[in-house]
């Protein structure tokens, strides 16, 4: 086996990984993060497929650090497409000269903890090990492929394809038959651009989502100067709401306004919001009344769209809270079960049953298909953190200690795992927010934690048993007040057959996260222990 010597290994090089590697270099530690694809771009490199796009607006999923960076991009579009945002991820990388301390095809499969050296090392599938002081987990959100296995797989004679490992090769769906099994969103994404191109599409749906209109854009020049002269307020705007997206909440109840009332402002948010929906009214996570009117005015929308009254009726979200479930953003998703060449089967009322050679057989039938498009979605939060085999302190292991649910203090740092952080962890607001700004407050509280324990001559620094006890019963307490708990959603791990059924994030908003970790290391780190004697 090689071995190498760094201050700081980090683990992926999507966002998060990058910006913890521009952030800590410049810090004046030595660091190398270790990627397993072959690029940079985590989720954004393997996530090809068709209408990949993101869900919040260009100019605020993008790096807050350089206003030169700021200044020179040019976003084509409202919401940006995959291959943009990879052209933006690997710009970056070029521009702040990141790609030589960026180690591809290094896929890390075991890290251990060394309490007399107060390192970690970290082993690839190669067999080569990486020993650093500080072990930083920037492996993503959505980035473990959850693939349901089919019986009769092998017999299946066309293409099998998940969203989040689309070829690179371009894939041909004309004069095809086309199954899509998954209506989340990269479901909801692609289905209406595969549906352009393929000779017919069945759409396997088991829980029909709520999608609000993307209203893509290009961005005129003038659009894009305007941007640009004020960026800096935009993201201060961004950093003082809870969302981390600028929009400033609605004080008022949906049970104050007048069904006309309330529906104008439904209006508004549905013609422009996007993401926003969920925060046309501040009470539609909290009262279940208030929510109500929210999902009639969408269930509305949708009967307003789709043409067949089977299929629309199939398309109604109706056993769980609008927003409760990430929402979806689309463009023309509903409109897409209009078109003579697309067909939608409920796999509650008639579960998938096997592939057979020619297709997919359901309870009431065989359905031909030539390609087969997986799109199931992701081992959320937590995959791919308990991916690799991580042991901290007397051997015990991430897995071991997360066998009720993932458990943390802030998000960040876990009780018996020394100098180990997690950006975007459970416990962070993670995904209920810009996960952007997420990330570029976690890289520079750790940064800052970072340079004190340089400064001071600490070794190692670990979050305390009771404070993490503490923030976790308080994640809990938060989610109960809200109604995130009446879905069934990766929030609360039921993506994973078997995964414990705990809310996972941080439902409090970005903004009063961001007060909480900036007061936690202004009172010297409370509920971390910092200690031992940097060699």
């Amino acid at each position: 086996m090689t071995g190498h010597e760094v201050d700081v290994v980090v683990v992926g090089a999507g966002f998060a990984g990058l910006r913890a590697l521009h952030t800590l270099r410049g810090a004046g530690l030595r660091v190398a993060v270790l990627e397993s694809g072959d690029g940079v771009g985590g989720v954004w490199r393997w996530n090809r497929y068709p209408g990949a796009r993101c869900d919040i607006e260009s100019y605020d999923y993008s790096y807050g650090f350089s206003d030169d960076l700021e200044q020179e991009w040019r976003w084509s579009e409202r919401y940006a497409t995959q291959p943009e945002i990879l052209r933006y991820v690997e710009h970056v990388a070029d521009r702040f000269d990141l790609h030589r301390d960026v180690h591809l095809h290094r896929r890390v499969v075991a890290a251990d903890w060394d309490d007399d050296g107060a390192r970690w090392t970290a082993r690839t599938e190669d067999g080569d090990t990486w020993a650093g002081r500080f072990l930083i987990m920037a492996v993503g959100n959505l980035s473990t492929t959850k693939r349901p296995a089919f019986p009769g797989e092998d017999a299946f004679g066309g293409e099998i394809l998940h969203t989040a490992e689309w070829p690179t090769t371009p894939v041909a769906f004309a004069g095809r038959r086309v199954g899509v099994v998954g209506t989340g969103s990269s479901g909801i994404q692609s289905i209406p651009v595969i549906s352009r191109e393929a000779e017919h599409v069945t759409v396997f749906q088991r829980t029909p989502a709520f999608s609000v209109p993307a209203r893509h854009a290009p961005v005129s020049d003038e659009q894009d100067a305007a941007i640009k002269a004020d960026y800096a307020a935009r993201r201060a705007r961004a950093a003082s709401s809870p969302s981390g997206l600028g929009f400033v909440p609605n004080r008022r109840s949906a049970l104050d306004d007048t069904p006309e009332e309330r529906d104008a402002v439904f209006e508004r948010a549905w013609d422009g919001d996007g993401f926003g929906f969920v925060l046309a009214y501040h009470d539609l996570l909290l009262d279940q009344a208030a929510n109500d009117t929210a999902a009639d005015f969408c269930r509305a929308k949708i009967s307003a769209i789709v043409e067949d009254p089977g299929t629309r009726e199939k398309l109604l979200p109706t056993d769980y809270p609008m927003g409760a479930k990430r929402p979806c953003v689309d463009s023309g998703y509903y409109e897409t079960f209009n078109r003579e060449n697309v067909a939608l089967v409920d796999v509650r009322a008639d579960p998938i049953e096997r592939l057979t050679a020619t297709g997919l057989r359901t309870a009431s039938g065989d359905h031909d298909l030539d390609v087969l498009v997986l799109a199931t979605g992701f081992d959320a939060i937590t995959g791919s953190l308990l991916k690799p085999t991580i042991t901290g302190r007397d051997g015990v292991t991430l897995a071991e200690a997360w066998r009720d649910g993932p458990v943390t203090y802030l998000g960040l740092g876990v009780a018996g795992f020394p100098n180990l952080f997690a950006i975007t962890g459970p416990g962070s607001p993670a995904l209920l927010a810009n996960v952007l700004l997420g990330i570029e407050q976690h890289v520079d509280w750790i940064a800052g934690l970072l340079t004190r324990m340089r400064d001071e001559g600490h070794a190692v620094v670990e979050a305390d048993r009771d404070a993490q006890e503490r923030w976790t019963a308080h994640l809990l307490e938060r989610a109960d007040e809200t109604l995130y708990p009446k879905a069934r959603s990766y929030y609360m791990g039921d993506e994973v057959e078997g995964k414990p059924r705990v809310f996972m994030l941080y439902p409090g908003g970005i903004r009063q996260y961001r007060r909480i970790i900036e007061r936690v290391a202004a009172d010297g780190y409370e509920g971390f222990h910092l200690g031992g004697a940097a060699a």
